[in-house]
């Protein structure tokens, strides 16, 4: 069986990531017994076919170095892979274990694990024909005698005969180069060896291109050949013409802000400022010396206001917009040019998707595969795409939920394809509202969409149905198992009344134990101790386009590609006494296994509830990164829209002003924060590498190649990036893994801008990406479960400094912030259709810990060593100001408190924060309440975000301020200074209405994150009630102090409505828990404040007035 440790010899990697080992590696290939053992037997061992069982169906497979023909056994292999489980971890080995089905339905896409061909021609064999991409049955003899994959490895080893035709199999070498396949001359004008060949048959660029000597991914002359060795200017080789012939045309642009906007945008902002200064310099210097403590408090408060403020606006001077030119990048990586582009194929980065989950019960497998269906319908180069989705429970719901997602792909995914749907997730699909045949120009167009719309609801019911299923189906064999053992023991004799101990296991569909987490825990099947899993549901695609067939009773594909994109299931390995590191450390499982398996240069993460909704938007993104200059573009943020918002957005869920304002701000600085979701990553910039410097390294290589062009510039090592990284020290930093080390500078080099102009001077030659990806092999999936074990991070810098950043609660923020603190900027695309879509909590409990877990993440930011304030001198000051903020913001809801109290507390003693309500004083709270209105009324312009938006978005920052800010700061205070963990609960209630998609916005969840807001709404209200009466009944009564306490007051309460509007449920019945908490405490404080000053009321004596009393 493949080992599970790390390869310790060098392995050579190909230019789509993955790696096959150059040893003659032997991997074992075991079926899982109805006992639970794993059976390794030769066929050579079993003498009759009558003693074959289904425990000895398989055997082991030797892998020799070189296989005689390679399309058949490359191919054989591959299927092979993709039908196995890999499994494995710490101090065990890694067994593949084949698989007869995936899931209980048939499996028709020939891409997907479970797809069988034809029988196997030879005597007492029940093995199953390779097919090829289409399905069909791959011959490896003219004669057309079926063998399948074993048997023809045994005849080649044996006598090179074919055992139909007793004639010797031909190779490659014998064969002429087919038709289909593109035939290019080598460096030496010859014909090409074998070795430098893919499995099409065809010349592969990214060997002749490695430097094997060096170990280093180099360029080659296969696009850029010499003068005289073929190829020249338009000569057959492939050449292109003289790159400074042609004008550069940028795929990108920066659309500065309207000069009407933005101009008195910043004049406003230095005004108030200005103002602000001479109001607050008026407060210290004019002091309340009838109400000391109330002045001390309010001026407290103000000033850390002014400073919150800025820390918030000056970030905000320099916003901008951005746009991309999709024809562009067609044009310039998928030119239709056969002389550019002979094979037609796409020059585009490969781009690898990563989709995470956990738990089945908390995220629904149907949400989960609706997510896949759209990543896999995405417009971009289908051979380019791998995604892979980290299930961190290891559920064999969320496997099977998979596996049928794969299925319904084969009908789906080309349909999106024919018809041009928008959005490709099909349960938003077809939930639109409005006429389906808009824009639709095929006349098949509605016979198609009504058969897939009842595939798509079959599909739905064996989604839901699969807990049920996986459970009987368990029960059943479960049963079975302990009918043997009681038959074994009534045949051995031993007591039948003693208890008999038989694991409750939970089984796959074919009929043997599932690896990961069972539904009756036990030892190495649990949540967190259970191996690690990779299969890889859907192997890499042909790299040229597959067309369908139009049979008779099914949709018309023969005019649409219909290949997948690769699709792999992990579940990193969890072992009891790991710290696992939550979403952070299977983040970072999903890099290295990817790495491995694909390696593509850029990496997409998205939520198991974020689906693409604007399938071009990969193609924006990509468009930043391949422009001149994207070399140190770490990440491409987009915007987070979501879906199943109530319309008036009461808890402002859509966050407008946050991603359409702060964010599109900062796009002008250094780049937006990392938010979580929906961001591109280059691989390379997660590896913890600093951004690369062209003028520097072309001075490098300039002694190295004099002759050599900016365009041709080669990739370069680790070291090149980081002079301190030494080879040696390459295991400390990304652990043993040989095959991740080398897929490290390939990484950068694919990813880099295209050089097809001298003007970009840091790139890579065009056309060194049109190659196919070498196919999968055993060892590599091996590696890919060694380097997702839990003791691989041992003694390395993952989460440190390699990807994820561990320590913190908001992973996204911290990693974002060591990209940036390394010089590396970011990119805020905000595509005119949205480009992701997604769910988010409506109840206003729900809400209320989603930012709790938000603010206890920065107030973690803020006593760690990712304080901005200790940043280095690469972040930019607006953006180190913006970092700053991060850390800092949740502190404010300490002041804000207090400030909130302050109405209240000068009703109550009938003293204000001025001693004399004077013009000076109005004139200052006039100017700045004027310069607010215009910042508000010129940001709303220049972010179009709507009024109501930026209303929501004021209220929703006092009720989070007063609530799971100032929770979250206590929760980190009492962490950082006591080592003391405090988790706010909650107590959920039935929901009242399941019909209504809005029924959870009314459900009231009592948490005690709600005792602020109640508290300081119903000591507001009392406090202006007291006042009322007393102003009534005084002789002379003082409005003024009244009016300004009671305009405070209802300021507060304004914030405040949406608040108590959720506490009202739908039937605006308040809950009687709030009425005796709020009255409780509000009483408890009015008679405090009496028994400590019980004469601060004016009297008859002192004012002239009466003394108030209750009635």
């Amino acid at each position: 069986m493949a080992s599970s440790q790390p390869s310790k010899k060098p392995s050579k990697t190909t230019a789509g990531g993955g790696g096959t080992s150059s040893s003659g590696q032997s991997v074992k290939f075991a079926r899982r017994t109805s006992s639970g053992r794993y059976v390794n037997l030769s066929k050579y061992d079993v003498d009759t076919p009558g003693d074959s069982s289904g425990d000895y169906m398989n055997y082991t497979v030797h892998i020799p170095n070189e296989l005689p023909e390679a399309s058949v056994a490359t191919k054989a292999e591959e299927q092979y892979v993709s039908h196995s489980l890999f499994s494995g971890g710490f101090n065990s080995v890694t067994r593949a274990h084949l698989m007869d089905k995936v899931i209980d339905s048939k499996v028709t896409h020939p891409q997907m694990a479970g797809s069988k061909g034809s029988s196997c021609a030879m005597p007492a064999c029940d093995g199953k024909v390779v097919k090829d991409e289409r399905g069909a049955d791959i011959i490896p003899c003219e004669c057309r005698f079926k063998i399948c994959r074993d048997c023809f490895l045994d005849a080649q080893k044996d006598t090179g005969l074919c055992p139909g035709c007793k004639e010797p199999y031909k190779t490659d070498a014998d064969d002429d180069v087919p038709s289909a396949a593109l035939s290019l001359p080598g460096p030496d004008g010859k014909r090409t060896s074998l070795v430098k060949r893919n499995q099409n048959g065809e010349l592969d660029h990214n060997k002749s291109l490695f430097n094997d000597s060096s170990g280093t991914y180099g360029v080659g002359n296969a696009y850029w050949p010499s003068d005289g060795s073929g190829g020249g200017k338009g000569g057959g080789g492939g050449g292109f013409e003289d790159p400074a012939d042609k004008p550069w045309r940028p795929l990108t642009r920066r659309l500065p802000m309207p000069a009407g906007i933005i101009n008195p945008y910043r004049l406003l902002i230095v005004v108030r400022l200005i103002v602000l200064c001479f109001f607050l310099t008026w407060r210290v210097t004019h002091p309340n010396d009838d109400a000391m403590w109330l002045w001390f408090m309010s001026i407290i408060c103000e000033i850390w206001f002014a400073f919150s403020w800025i820390l918030d606006q000056i970030p905000k001077l320099c916003p901008v917009n951005r746009s991309t030119n999709l024809q562009l990048l067609r044009d310039k990586f998928e030119t239709s040019d056969k002389k550019i582009n002979p094979s037609g194929r796409s020059d585009l980065p490969g781009v690898d998707f990563f989709v995470s989950t956990a738990d089945p019960e908390k995220e629904p497998p149907l949400v989960t595969a609706n997510t896949i269906l759209s990543i896999l319908a995405v417009e971009y180069p289908v051979e380019k795409l791998a995604c892979y989705i980290s299930d961190d429970g290891g559920a064999l719901l969320n496997f099977e939920a998979l596996a049928e997602a794969c299925s319904f792909a084969n009908l789906w995914v080309p349909f999106c394809r024919k018809h041009d749907i928008e959005p490709r997730n099909p349960d938003s699909y077809f939930s639109l509202k409005g006429d389906p045949t808009k824009n639709k120009k095929r006349a098949d167009f509605i016979k198609d969409r009504r058969r897939m719309k009842r595939e798509y609801d079959e599909f739905k019911v064996k989604i839901n149905n699969l807990p049920d299923s996986i459970r009987r189906r368990s029960d059943a064999f479960n049963a079975r198992e302990e009918i043997k053992t009681l038959k074994t023991i009534r045949e051995r004799g031993i007591d039948p009344t003693e208890p008999i101990k038989i694991k409750r296991a939970t089984w796959m569909a074919d009929e043997t134990h599932w690896p990961g987490t069972w539904a009756n825990p036990s030892r190495d099947h649990a949540k967190g101790d259970h191996a690690g899993i990779v299969q890889v549901m859907l192997k890499p695609p042909s790299p040229d386009p597959l067309y369908g067939s139009g049979e008779e009773g099914l949709i018309d594909y023969s005019d649409v590609d219909i290949r997948l994109p690769m699709l792999v299931y992990m579940s990193r390995e969890k072992r009891s006494g790991y710290d696992h590191n939550k979403k952070a450390g299977a983040m970072n499982a999903l890099v290295r296994s990817s790495a491995v398996l694909s390696n593509g240069p850029f990496i997409l993460n998205l939520d198991c509830d974020h689906y693409i909704y604007n399938c071009m938007a990969v193609r924006e993104g990509i468009s930043f990164m391949m422009d001149r200059g994207g070399e140190d573009i770490c990440y491409i943020q987009f915007p987070q829209r979501f879906e199943g918002i109530d319309p008036s957005d009461r808890y402002a869920n859509h966050n407008t002003v946050f991603f359409d304002g702060n964010m599109r701000a900062l796009d002008g600085v250094q780049g937006p924060f990392y938010v979580g979701t929906g961001c591109m990553f280059r691989r390379f910039a997660l590896y913890g590498f600093d951004p690369p410097k062209p003028d520097l390294l072309t001075s490098k290589k300039k002694d190295d190649d004099a002759a050599r062009s900016p365009a041709e510039t080669q990739a370069l090592k680790a070291t090149d990036f980081d002079p301190e990284l030494d080879v040696n020290e390459l295991p400390r930093r990304f652990g043993n893994s040989i095959l991740l080390s080398n897929s490290i500078p390939i990484a950068e080099f694919q990813g880099r801008p295209i050089a097809d102009h001298p003007a970009v001077k840091y790139g890579r030659p065009p056309g060194v990406l049109r190659n196919a990806r070498e196919p999968l092999d055993a060892t590599t999936v091996a590696e890919a479960v060694s380097v997702i074990s839990c003791w691989y991070e041992d003694k390395t810098e993952w989460g440190d400094r390699v990807g994820w950043i561990y320590g913190s609660v908001t992973e996204d923020v911290v990693t974002g912030y060591r990209m940036h603190n390394r010089g590396w900027r970011s990119i805020y695309c905000l595509t005119k259709r949205d480009a992701f879509r997604g769910s988010a909590p409506i109840n206003l409990t729900d809400r209320l810990h989603q930012v709790l877990r938000w603010a206890t993440g920065s107030v973690e930011i803020f006593f760690s060593r990712n304080n901005a304030f200790l940043a280095s001198k690469r972040l930019k000051w607006l953006q180190r100001l913006a970092y700053i903020n991060v850390g800092v913001y949740p502190f404010t809801s300490l002041f804000l408190i207090v400030y909130c109290f302050l109405p209240a507390l000068s009703l109550l003693s009938g003293h204000f924060i001025v001693k004399n309500v004077n013009a000076t004083f109005l004139i200052y709270l006039l100017l700045m309440t004027l310069c607010l209105i215009g910042l508000a009324v010129l940001e709303i312009r220049w972010s179009e975000v709507s009024l109501e938006d930026w209303w929501r978005n004021e209220q929703f920052w006092l009720i989070s301020g007063t609530s799971a800010h100032f929770a979250a700061v206590i929760q980190g205070l009492l962490k950082v200074l006591a080592g003391i963990e405090i988790s706010f609960t909650l107590t959920a209630k039935a929901v009242e209405d399941s019909d209504d998609i809005y029924a959870e916005l009314y459900l009231v969840k009592w948490t005690s994150l709600m005792i602020p807001p109640i508290v300081i709404a119903m000591i507001n209200v009392l406090a202006m009630v007291v006042a009322f009466s007393r102003t009534i009944y005084s002789i002379t009564p003082q409005w003024g102090k009244f009016v300004g306490g009671a305009f405070f007051s209802f300021w507060v309460l304004a914030h405040l409505y949406p608040f108590f509007k959720g506490l009202m449920g739908r039937k605006k019945k308040t809950p009687t828990i709030v009425f005796v908490w709020s009255g409780l405490i509000a009483i408890t404080l009015s008679l405090l404040w009496v028994a400590i000053n019980p004469n601060s009321g004016p009297t008859d004596a002192n004012t002239g007035g009466s003394s108030f009393k209750f009635p």
